[in-house]
């Protein structure tokens, strides 16, 4: 009798996946460590490094994960955070361990090419085309540059397509709620939630998975073989792996991130006067032991709350008598909005009802719904709004400081204090955690920063004005910094008041008060980058690669890195968005009469392929277009790897509906191997300028230009 064998494995190895994973890793890994040098944003992410290392607080417009990663090899390597990424083409000290800090980016760029290839395996195109589309992007230069840095963006490209991935693979499970089935959920709820906890970009592509999911589970509803039961169970899974994970995930990504940045540091302005006294030292270190309610007598500075990183100011200067434009101001005293601490940002908040400027023994707290006057601490002048037009936005009025405010016009210096948080903080005005907006009394209009420069004259501070529009963040306001004071007789010298005991408390904010203000200011500082930059580039120039970035050059020599594409896959793979649109719209026309083309196998693959491949590029691309940020060449790179492998399936496609002869074929086939050839002979025709190791002359810089906007820096 045979005997039959307990344990048995069986092992399959794919050759051309395994090729293009080790070739990928030799490209994207090889002179890894040169230049070592800063390159492009490696300054800027070298610094967050160093602040996580250090958990000093930072504020960046991205989600911490990616950043996150990089300072968690960073502590691996026992990189000592002394280094100060400065500025691009500093040179780093031999004990700087870069090769380890730009080692993940280049794992993560390396495994696009196996990742491209195995999404279209799962979308049932052919080995051959599979093929084709991995090898386009293992010979991207721009792909290749992108990946030997301390950047974020292979790191997102990784987590996004890794998402795509597990969705094709879930889908292609035909057994519910098995192990297999739970285990590719779960890998799509991971790799969404990651790639949206690296860039905020990727929610274009992760929104077209969720549309697909949902999709999916339309049709189960349409399944009558289905019950009630099984329906409610497939729900409550995806809403399990798909919903409540993800969002446990980006709030645990958060909390790892505001825990291990529990420092004050140099970003700590850019958030708000609470968030800043919650972290270690710094304003903790200078709102500590401060009186917390505000009375009349208080000294205080007036911080903006929301949008813009600026204390209310007055100096000396008075407005010009006229401005360019031909308009006259009032030629009273400026008021602005300062972006940084100064002596000038002292206000006394003044009881119009007397003329002591002093704290009052007891001392009189300030209520929601009280008027008062603001003295500037400085100059002794008094805030004042009026009927006259503000110096930049003319549609509001200007803000001023009368010179004396006992005499003319009183009414036009009296402000209600209105507490926006009035149900949390309370009705009486506290200092840091209560927020304010001041309605001029005489004009209905409350003051507000508009966000405009003022000229030299102005000293390019923000304008202040006063609004209508009660409902906006730019008019609201908090006390930061606050004493209360007693003035001698005399009126020169200031003591502190001896009956007022100061709070010892300072308010912290918990975590989800924290996590609520970081992601409120990321999305407004996202949206408001307008940066002038030497190679910004717009969406039309993508496609084609006709703009690129200059990340380094050497100092005494023409030996530089560049990011730019391949132009010959970039082009025809743009060249293959209408060709293939054209072949669907054919196909869908003939099916519409009748004409039976494809099978319903083939069907499901052409829709599959126009949702995700020719969707995946357009949400990845076209959103662009409506984004008034700056952009760079790099904005593109994910409806790249779409396109790339639209390309190929379009060769499929192409090949099997559209090609009948034996000669046909061998003719396509001899096109394409050309076309790879060209890609290969563009790919080292740019090498010098994707790894930096060669040392061109200005005539072979000159001639490696394919296009007239190429920016090439050439030093003679």
């Amino acid at each position: 009798m045979e005997k039959k064998a307990v344990f048995t494995m069986k092992m399959e190895i794919n050759l051309a996946l395994l090729g293009l994973t080790l070739a990928s890793f030799v490209l994207r890994m090889w002179r890894l460590e040169e230049p070592r040098a800063v390159v492009f944003d490696e300054f800027h992410f070298g610094k967050f490094i160093n602040l996580y290392l250090h958990r000093t607080f930072f504020f960046d417009i991205h989600p911490p994960l990616g950043k996150l990663l990089l300072a968690g090899t960073s502590y691996l390597a026992g990189t000592n955070a002394s280094y100060p990424f400065e500025r691009i083409g500093d040179e780093y000290p031999c004990d700087l361990p870069i090769w380890h800090l730009r080692l993940l980016p280049a794992v993560c760029g390396s495994l696009l090419v196996p990742l491209v290839y195995l999404v279209l395996i799962e979308m049932r195109y052919s080995d051959w085309t599979a093929l084709s589309a991995a090898g386009l992007i293992l010979f991207d230069n721009a792909l290749i540059t992108q990946s030997r840095f301390i950047l974020l963006d292979t790191i997102l490209l990784f987590f996004t397509f890794s998402a795509l991935l597990s969705l094709l693979k879930f889908r292609q499970i035909v057994r519910s709620f098995s192990l297999s089935w739970w285990l590719w959920m779960l890998s799509l709820g991971v790799t969404m939630t990651c790639a949206v906890s690296v860039k905020y970009s990727s929610i274009f592509m992760v929104s077209l998975v969720c549309l697909i999911v949902a999709y999916d589970y339309w049709q189960l509803i349409g399944d009558k073989s289905l019950s009630l039961k099984t329906l409610l169970c497939h729900f409550l899974a995806r809403l399990s792996l798909l919903n409540i994970l993800p969002l446990l995930m980006y709030l645990g990504i958060f909390y790892v991130h505001l825990s291990v940045l529990s420092k004050a540091g140099p970003h700590d302005n850019q958030m708000t006067s609470a968030f800043s006294a919650s972290l270690e030292g710094g304003l903790s270190l200078i709102t500590r032991g401060q009186p917390l309610f505000v009375v009349y007598g208080s000294q205080v500075t007036l911080r903006h709350t929301h949008n813009h990183m600026c204390w209310l100011h007055s100096h000396p200067q008075n407005y010009p008598i006229m401005y360019e434009s031909g308009r006259g101001s009032s030629g009273q005293q400026q008021v602005t909005c300062y972006g940084f601490k100064d002596m000038n940002n002292w206000w006394i908040i003044k009881n119009p009802g007397s003329s002591f400027i002093g704290v009052s023994d007891p001392p009189k707290q300030i209520k929601n719904g009280d008027i008062v006057q603001l003295v500037h601490g400085k100059t002794g002048r008094v805030l004042n709004s009026h009927d006259v037009a503000a110096p930049v936005l003319p549609h509001f009025m200007e803000v001023s400081g009368y010179i004396d405010y006992n005499i003319s016009m009183p009414e036009q210096s009296l402000w209600k204090v209105a507490i926006v948080n009035a149900e949390t903080e309370g009705e009486t005005w506290k200092a840091v955690s209560s927020h304010v907006r001041f309605l001029h009394v005489n004009t209905s209009q409350y003051l507000r920063v508009t966000g405009q420069q003022l000229p030299d004259w102005g000293f390019y501070q923000y304008e202040m004005a006063t609004d209508r529009d009660v409902h906006q963040d730019d008019n609201v306001w908090n006390v930061e910094e606050h004493q209360y004071v007693a003035v001698s007789e005399n009126g020169d010298a200031v003591v502190h008041h001896p009956q007022v005991e100061p709070s010892d408390e300072t308010k912290v904010l918990n975590f989800w008060e924290k996590f609520i203000e970081l992601q409120m200011k990321m999305f407004t500082k996202n949206s408001e980058i307008q940066l002038e930059h030497r190679y910004r580039s717009a969406p039309l120039d993508w496609p084609l690669t006709q703009r690129g970035i200059a990340f380094w050059i050497q100092k005494d020599s023409n030996m530089q890195i560049h990011l730019l594409g391949n132009p010959v896959t970039w082009c025809a793979a743009t060249l293959s968005i209408p060709v293939f649109l054209i072949i669907l719209l054919t196909l869908v026309i003939r099916r519409r009469r009748k004409c039976q083309d494809l099978g319903e196998g083939d069907w499901n693959r052409l829709a599959l392929t126009s949702v995700v491949l020719l969707g995946g590029w357009a949400l990845n691309y076209l959103p662009y277009f409506l984004m008034e940020r700056t952009l760079f060449l790099h904005h593109y790179l994910p409806a790249l790897l779409c396109k790339v492998m639209l390309l190929a399936a379009t060769w499929e496609w192409i090949y099997t509906l559209l090609l009948r002869s034996f000669i046909q074929r061998h003719v396509f086939t001899a096109l394409v191997v050309v076309f790879v050839s060209a890609v290969l002979a563009a790919w080292l025709n740019l090498v010098p300028f994707t790894y930096g190791h060669t040392a061109l002359t200005a005539e072979e810089i000159v001639s490696a230009r394919w296009m007239d906007t190429w920016a090439f820096l050439v030093q003679r």
